[in-house]
């Protein structure tokens, strides 16, 4: 699970996609080191799979620096939990992740609710491993349309609606760059994620080049890539700064 003082570390002032990726989270750890009560104050942030697990912890360590929250999940109990857990202030909103339609519909809520979007984390996403021979389409597809099709085209949506500067950090896994059995598949969806950061990076600065020239650019993004071995992943723009690294889990889980 990634520790969600982990989201801090790789959110920059400038409009980047940041690609990180978790690490396990041990029982009787301590709390994160406290930090300014007003690092993200008044900043405006979107949380997907933020009901339950990795984006409920980071929805409160955004709350408690300042942030203001919207947060969204898919199923009904872990939504419930939520809003009781984060209170009136945040807004919980359900989203099928592996909807193109919700995806726009979820943008289209953000937009009238803040008008400008200042941090996403594209964090919902779902876990499944089985080995080869029990894979069906269906279930091929949808680990597809949670984990890479879903995401892609909320930040498509979401590109009106960020502020000048924005971040948008990434979900990933270290099973994108490691070949552990019976992780084919999910290990394919974050290793197109992982590529995403890279790409849209790469796209969104010379937008915002080719807009400049212009008009005042939308974007101001430093572009930010990923390198990584099996033990170390580092993800580099212009300044550099190291994940955590995430391991395997053996039984599906969603976010």
């Amino acid at each position: 699970m990634v520790c969600a003082r982990a989201v801090f570390r790789h959110i920059r002032h400038g409009a980047k996609l940041h690609p990180i990726e978790g690490q396990p989270h041990a029982a009787g750890l301590p709390p994160p080191r406290s930090t300014s009560m007003s690092r993200l104050a008044g900043k405006r942030t979107l949380i997907t799979g933020g009901t339950s697990g990795i984006g409920l912890e980071t929805a409160r360590q955004f709350l408690a620096e300042g942030a203001r929250v919207i947060v969204t999940g898919n199923n009904p109990e872990s939504i419930a939990n939520a809003k009781a857990a984060l209170g009136a202030e945040v807004l919980v909103l359900r989203a099928d992740s592996a909807s193109v339609a919700a995806q726009q519909q979820l943008a289209q809520a953000v937009q009238a609710h803040y008008g400008q979007l200042d941090i996403a984390f594209l964090n919902a996403g779902v876990s499944v491993w089985a080995p080869i021979e029990d894979w069906t389409e269906q279930a091929f597809d949808a680990s597809f349309a949670i984990n890479v099709k879903g995401p892609y085209f909320l930040m498509q949506a979401l590109l009106p609606v960020f502020a000048n500067p924005a971040a948008v950090v990434l979900n990933t896994s270290i099973n994108a760059h490691v070949g552990t059995a019976r992780s084919s598949v999910y290990a394919a969806t974050k290793a197109a994620f992982l590529s995403m950061a890279k790409t849209l990076s790469s796209e969104l600065l010379r937008a915002a080049s080719a807009s400049t020239r212009s008009a005042p650019a939308r974007w101001k993004p430093r572009c930010t890539t990923s390198s990584a071995s099996p033990t170390h992943t580092a993800t580099r723009s212009t300044r550099t700064s190291p994940p955590p690294s995430r391991s395997a889990a053996s039984a599906p889980r969603t976010r």
